[in-house]
């Protein structure tokens, strides 16, 4: 469960990272301090150099001179030996911080992949169909690393310019209390600066997040349906959508530089101010009388510490902009409901006898628009049904509401008496085995697709199942036979072997009720003879919905329920369907060829 759900929508990305950062309290801190420190230790040296400018001109009545030691060279070695340990401890600290800050950074994203992706995996199916591939993709990777990087590098510098305002403001405050307010009079001017930058430079970041995922959107289509593309030789085509929506990136992006490239010349402008009149008042109180040379070395030094450090803060603006962008994108994403959770009921595959019940079952994938009417349907467990019916008669959409993707809007279903809703989700979708008409294999080995969901099969298993689903022959004919490489989407295999692969998978997981959700559709006749006997096998002690257009392959089950808008219109086995002469005969009729002797 997403650790973001708690948290409010309404608060700032920035509000919402920290709080999301909680686990990782003492590290931050950590690498705040030592950030801190590592920024004290670097304003050290114009001190150093100020003091010994004050040697060199002071001699025994300087500020250490005055401390008792009188040797000049005395004093310069006890400056060498705090230069040594100022250095060394500025290094120290630095490599500190730096470690922490990247760690950090490494362990959020980590984290928050996990969580977005996690959360994502528990979404309905819908939330899927309406959005891109590449949209989600754009905000698991390039948003998820756009915030990593902020943290790698913006969160220390940002700290560190903080730092430098309140020491060295504070240092001339002490020094020279008549001047100090030169040097500080542009900072004022520079935050305003930021704030106002900050507020205009979001909505350009925020259209170039949405740009850059419809981009990766893009690409991930075209990357999919290569084929396609090759096919109906639409190369030049895609490369000019694909160019068009670059364009669209490029410009977005052109918008927002255009606009933070202008603000470290401004602030550059503001600095000078400060920057000029320490040096000529500062200089005049030096010929005065009124202010120490040595003094006035550390404040032109101290002036240029303070103030040139913030001509970064156009960087690290824009840097922290664009992580807020990203932020919102991602926090958006945990953001979204669940619209299906789970039940509370365990149900055990090993407990699971399959007796599946639907009473005046409704679903609509838009409002107004049904799919399933008021549809009943008693499946005693380890019978054999099959369905058929036109497209968009609402097959498919049976098994998808079996597996609860999609949650129902009125009536039940039950598995051995419960509500599925009240049945824990896994429980549920691991008594289900589903072989899809759409077989989708993963970029990996014949061997690792049959165990996928059972990784704890044996290999002896794996070649027992990969045998039954009549896949055993051809996989050995492969390459490196159960070792070879299917591709992704199993690319390198037919649509035939594919399914057979498929068909493998869900023997291998054994579970009570299986679904073959036109399972041969992609095979010849031969093959689909070979399933047939198989699935003679597997269907046996078991609940079986085979969704069928080959009614070949379904005449033998136990009652074929006929679909036809949604409701179920006719009932029976092979033979009493046959004798009704109505819709099944028809559809009979029709793939034979002749009429059927019954």
């Amino acid at each position: 469960m997403s650790k973001m759900k708690k948290i409010k929508t309404n608060k700032h990305p920035m509000q919402r990272l920290l709080q999301y950062g909680k686990t990782y309290r003492n590290l931050i801190w950590q690498a705040v301090t030592c950030s801190v420190i590592n920024k004290i230790f670097d304003l050290a040296p114009p001190v150093l150099i100020g003091a010994a400018v004050d040697v060199v001109v002071n001699q025994q009545d300087s500020f250490i001179g005055k401390l008792g030691v009188n040797d000049v060279f005395n004093q310069l070695l006890i400056l060498s030996f705090l230069s040594i340990i100022v250095w060394g401890l500025e290094s120290l600290f630095q490599y500190t911080y730096e470690r922490l800050w990247r760690n950090l950074a490494q362990n959020i994203q980590h984290n928050l992949r996990l969580d977005a992706y996690g959360h994502l995996q528990e979404l309905e199916l819908a939330y899927f169909e309406e959005r891109n591939t590449g949209l989600l993709l754009s905000i698991l990777n390039d948003d998820i690393n756009q915030l990593e990087h902020f943290l790698d590098v913006g969160a220390n510098e940002i700290l560190q310019v903080m730092t430098t305002v309140v020491i060295v403001g504070a240092m001339f405050f002490i020094v020279t209390p008549g001047t100090a307010w030169m040097a500080m009079l542009p900072i004022p001017f520079i935050l305003w600066g930021s704030i106002t930058f900050q507020k205009l430079l979001a909505p350009r970041y925020a259209d170039v997040r949405e740009k850059v995922g419809l981009l990766n959107s893009r690409l991930s289509t075209n990357l999919s349906g290569i084929t396609t593309i090759k096919s109906f030789t639409t190369e030049a085509y895609e490369l000019d959508r694909l160019r068009h929506e670059s364009q669209a990136y490029r410009k977005s992006n052109l918008k927002a530089i255009a606009f933070s490239s202008a603000f470290v010349p401004l602030i550059r402008m503001v600095i000078l101010i400060g920057f000029t009149a320490i040096l000529l008042y500062g200089g005049m109180e030096v010929v005065d009388g009124k202010l120490a040379v040595g003094n006035y070395s550390v404040l032109v030094f101290l002036t240029q510490r303070l103030l040139w450090p913030l001509t970064k803060l156009g960087q690290t603006l824009d840097l922290y902009q664009r992580s807020m962008a990203s932020t919102n994108r991602v926090m958006k994403l945990l953001d979204t409901p669940l619209t299906i959770h789970s039940g509370t009921i365990a149900l055990p595959t090993g407990t699971v006898k399959g007796k599946i019940e639907l009473n005046n079952v409704n679903f609509a994938y838009q409002e107004g628009y049904p799919i399933i009417k008021n549809l009943s349907l008693n499946i005693p467990a380890g019978n054999r049904i099959g369905v058929v019916g036109s497209t968009g008669s609402g097959k498919s959409t049976l098994v998808k509401l079996l597996l609860r993707l999609y949650e129902i809007d009125h009536g039940e279903i039950s598995l051995d008496d419960i509500n599925i809703q009240d049945i824990y989700l896994g429980d549920l979708r691991k008594s289900i085995g589903l072989v899809s008409q759409d077989v989708f294999l993963f970029h990996g080995t014949a061997k690792e697709n049959i165990a996928y969901g059972n990784n704890n099969a044996s290999y002896r298993e794996i070649i027992e199942a990969a045998k039954i689903a009549e896949a055993h022959e051809f996989i050995e004919q492969l390459p490196q036979g159960y070792d070879t490489i299917v591709g992704e989407r199993g690319q390198k295999l037919s649509g035939g072997q594919r399914q057979r692969i498929a068909i493998a998978r869900a023997i291998l997981k054994d579970p009570p009720i299986l679904i073959l959700d036109e399972a041969t559709s992609a095979v010849d006749n031969e093959t689909e003879a070979a399933i047939a006997r198989s699935l003679e096998k597997i269907t046996a002690q078991r609940t079986t919905i085979a969704i069928a257009h080959r009614l070949s392959t379904i005449r033998h089950s136990d009652c074929i329920y006929v679909m036809e808008f949604g409701k179920i219109v006719e009932q029976g086995t092979h033979e009493k369907l046959l004798e009704k002469q109505g819709i099944y005969a028809g559809l009979w009729q029709v793939q034979t060829g002749v009429i059927s002797e019954y």
